[in-house]
């Protein structure tokens, strides 16, 4: 379930984004409530997810989606698995949990898998702010275990330089590849598609 901008403002606007990751389903409903009516945020994702955990994403002015993760994390007590808040998050990181992304000229690519929720937002948000790349996609959770993976595009040295970025924050390990030269047959089967679904 993805928010709507605040007041017509365009995705990517929002300083600010949190996560908040539950053991319960029915506790996440409840916490999703306590969140928005404590603070004017936009949910990015209010949703179940693999195994039987209910994942929370938040975004909006920095002050705001503070005040909602300190309640969203007192609502969750005891059911909260994983938690993030990135104060001042790389404007595409925003773009790309709306599923908002432009397509872009495919270079050389990344690809960053994650264990967790929180590590594949927070490595994207790392690599996008240390290098000239440009984000493809971004998958949460769904259909992945759990797991969250993003991809990345540009030129091979900054490609290097945005992964070496994600691998210091990332919580834990990481899976990563990197495509130098991805040809064309591969982009339009694998990458294209991606983006348009």
């Amino acid at each position: 379930m993805l928010g709507r901008p605040r007041d017509g403002a365009p995705y990517g606007s929002d300083p600010a984004v949190a996560l908040l990751e539950l053991s319960s389903v029915a506790r996440g409903y409840r916490v999703a409530d306590a969140l928005v009516k404590r603070a004017t945020v936009v949910i990015r994702r209010a949703e179940p997810i693999e195994p039987g955990k209910y994942l929370l994403i938040f975004s909006g002015p920095v002050g705001e989606v503070e005040e909602a993760y300190d309640a969203g994390t007192a609502e969750a007590a005891g059911t909260l698995l994983d938690q993030l808040f990135l104060p001042q998050v790389e404007p595409r990181v925003v773009l790309a949990l709306a599923g908002a992304l432009p397509e872009h000229e495919i270079d050389a690519i990344a690809v960053v898998e994650c264990y967790t929720v929180a590590s594949a937002v927070l490595g994207l948000d790392a690599a996008l702010k240390a290098a000239e790349v440009r984000p493809v996609d971004l998958r949460l959770a769904q259909d992945l275990g759990g797991k969250g993976f993003f991809v990345l595009t540009g030129e091979l040295v900054d490609i290097e330089a945005a992964v070496e970025a994600a691998k210091g924050v990332i919580r834990g390990d990481a899976l990563i590849e990197i495509v130098a030269r991805p040809h064309a047959d591969f982009v339009d089967a694998v990458l294209r598609p991606r983006r348009r679904g």
